[in-house]
């Protein structure tokens, strides 16, 4: 390692109020600054750079390379891209595991300024392959911050890279779809392999879900903490038993639920329906959860199973299983709906709910049997937002009404769940009566 020095001399007037018979107008003195060179910046004559400089490239399977400053782990991953318009809340994305095969990008410029705390997690890990965004914050401020994003996505083995112009990658999904890319900061792969590597890779027809469930049944007790519960009716409802579906549930869901007095059992993706029937539950949620809902037939069957006898509440990935049990369809949208802010028009009291909303597919209204009610729609793009078939109790939502993050607008669905439970029990005791 060489040493490069570099001596400067300065004149100016004297700062000194004292004065001696040899005194000065003019006080001289020498700065030397030293600064390490690697062998190779000591052969070419350039210095170490105090700055990052672009060390990471995200390759898209249209061809495009986009230069980027990596943070958080190294490495080579591959994903599909998405892109996320929330304004708060990236460590609830990062550990939603709705996004399991996905990098996503923040279309909010400036990320990680309130750092990381763990009451904020969704999940017990960061599931997403990756998070592209436009600025990354040199510091954090925020009293429950411990530990700044970057260290956060390192420990977790998640990629991210900075200084890439969102903006016009965003742009490009909007137009093209979501497209598959690379995101790597090894030299010694090529642009070319890179390109290969998102154009052999695919996401559809793919199950996301086994890796993302619990492998074993448990209970869930936590409530929403004191300081954050914001619903006024909550405590109205007895002691409702409910079997959780675990496709990749989100701890707020289960948060609300307990908060409005349920009893909840989370149980794995694969629990047989006959298991879960035999707890006799009030009522069953089904999770939302990553991918595409057409890559897990095992989970559809167990949905027609558990319809029609006990009421069910669907969310996100629920949603669309409920739609293919009920003999619908799915497909994958263009670049689907990521964000927390997106519109949806409750269609049986005309009330527009801000959602936040996270998923590629949605149920094609059309194919859905006689019986089958929309209930919501989403303003933006007119797509099916929410279900319900009265005859079977069943209600389902495309969205998060959990939020977290995003608005709490959509909260009262936990509330119509319990009264659906509700109205079940009281009918059925009132036919044992009789």
């Amino acid at each position: 390692m060489a040493i490069r020095s570099l001596d400067i001399t300065m004149k100016g007037p004297s700062v000194c109020s004292s004065r001696t018979a040899n005194s000065s107008n003019i006080r001289v003195f020498s700065v030397r600054c030293s600064v390490s060179l690697s062998s190779d910046d000591a052969s070419t004559g350039l210095g170490e750079r105090p700055w990052k400089t672009a060390d990471a490239r995200l390759v898209l399977e249209d061809g495009s390379i986009w230069r980027a400053k990596s943070f958080g782990a190294s490495g080579t991953q591959v994903g599909e891209v998405v892109f996320n318009t929330s304004l708060t809340g990236y460590q609830e994305i990062l550990t939603d595991p709705s996004y399991a095969g996905q990098f996503v990008l923040m279309t909010n410029p400036h990320i990680g300024n309130t750092g990381i705390n763990y009451a904020d997690e969704e999940s017990n890990q960061c599931f997403l392959g990756g998070l592209v965004i436009r600025s990354l914050s040199i510091c954090t401020s925020n009293w429950r911050c411990t530990e700044p994003l970057g260290d956060y996505l390192a420990k977790r083995n998640i990629m991210g890279i900075y200084d890439v112009d969102t903006r016009a990658i965003t742009r490009r999904l909007r137009q093209d779809g979501s497209l598959i890319g690379v995101l790597s900061t090894e030299k010694s792969k090529s642009d070319e392999e890179l390109l290969e590597m998102s154009r052999t890779w695919d996401i559809v027809g793919v199950d996301l879900i086994s890796g993302v469930s619990c492998n074993a049944p448990y209970e869930w007790v936590d409530k929403t903490d004191s300081a954050w519960e914001f619903s006024k009716d909550r405590n109205h409802f007895v002691n409702f038993h409910v079997v959780a579906y675990d496709f990749g549930i989100k701890y707020n869901i289960l948060r609300r639920l307990a908060s409005y007095g349920c009893k909840i059992t989370v149980v794995p993706s694969t629990w047989p329906a006959l298991e879960t029937l035999k707890m006799k539950p009030d009522g069953v949620l089904f999770s939302n959860g990553p991918g595409d809902p057409s890559a897990v037939p095992y989970a559809v069957e167990t949905v027609k199973e558990i319809i029609g006898k006990v009421p069910v509440f669907g969310i996100c990935m629920g949603h669309q299983l409920l739609g293919q049990a009920l003999g619908g369809k799915t497909f994958k949208m263009k670049f689907g709906h990521h964000g927390g802010n997106h519109p949806v028009r409750n269609l049986r009291n005309g009330i527009i709910e801000i959602s936040a909303q996270n998923h590629n597919y949605a149920v094609d209204p059309a194919s859905l049997p006689a019986g089958v009610e929309v209930t919501h729609i989403n303003l933006n793009d007119g797509s099916c937002a929410g279900l319900a078939f009265p005859a079977l109790n069943i209600m389902s939502l495309q969205y998060h009404p959990e939020a977290s993050p995003g608005p709490h607008d959509s909260d009262p669905a936990f509330r119509e769940f319990m009264q659906l439970m509700m109205q079940t029990k009281l009918k059925a005791r009132t036919l044992a009566m009789h």
